[in-house]
């Protein structure tokens, strides 16, 4: 199980990771599309222009998502008393909807159903991987049990001496 940190503090952790993972991915698109746009013969200048112009309000979008969201699963959790992929599923569902007020209320449908579902996905996902590892951990202890000789014996682990001199 993942250790996290606590609410107020993850708010900020998640903002601050969400601005980095969108401003490096910010810089990697803008830069494909800073160089496609171009003229010839100014094709790094746009990159650099583009990336540098571009890349902080995607950096800014992301953040906003993150804390936004994080917000939200705080306040689930607060309110639930637990900590569950439901509160991941409703908060991406009321972040799409809250990010989309401007737009008015069918975008906010539209954003918070997205959200929501965007948030299943991810929250099947690891579910399954979760149980797919512990399967797996299964397997290899009932393999282990089965043959003995399956697993590292302690004359071929080096001994302290070995290991010191190194």
């Amino acid at each position: 199980m993942e250790v996290r940190e606590p609410c107020p503090y993850r708010i900020l952790e998640d903002s601050g990771s969400a601005f980095a993972m969108g401003l490096i991915g910010g810089s990697l698109f803008h830069s494909f599309t800073g160089f496609k746009q171009a003229a010839r013969g100014k094709k790094l200048s746009g990159l650099v222009n583009n990336v540098r112009i571009s890349s902080p309000r995607t950096g800014a979008q992301f953040a906003a998502w993150g804390g936004v969201f994080s917000t939200i699963d705080c306040c689930m959790v607060a309110i639930r008393k637990k900590e569950d992929s439901l509160n991941s599923i409703t908060s991406g569902a009321l972040t799409g909807a809250l990010l989309a007020t401007r737009s008015g209320p069918k975008m906010m449908a539209v954003s918070g159903a997205l959200g929501g579902v965007i948030l299943a996905m991810i929250e099947g996902v690891s579910f399954a991987m979760s149980r797919w590892m512990t399967d797996m951990q299964h397997m290899e202890e009932q393999q282990a049990l089965e043959d003995p000789r399956s697993l590292p014996s302690a004359s071929s682990a080096p001994s302290q001496s070995e290991f010191l001199s190194i």
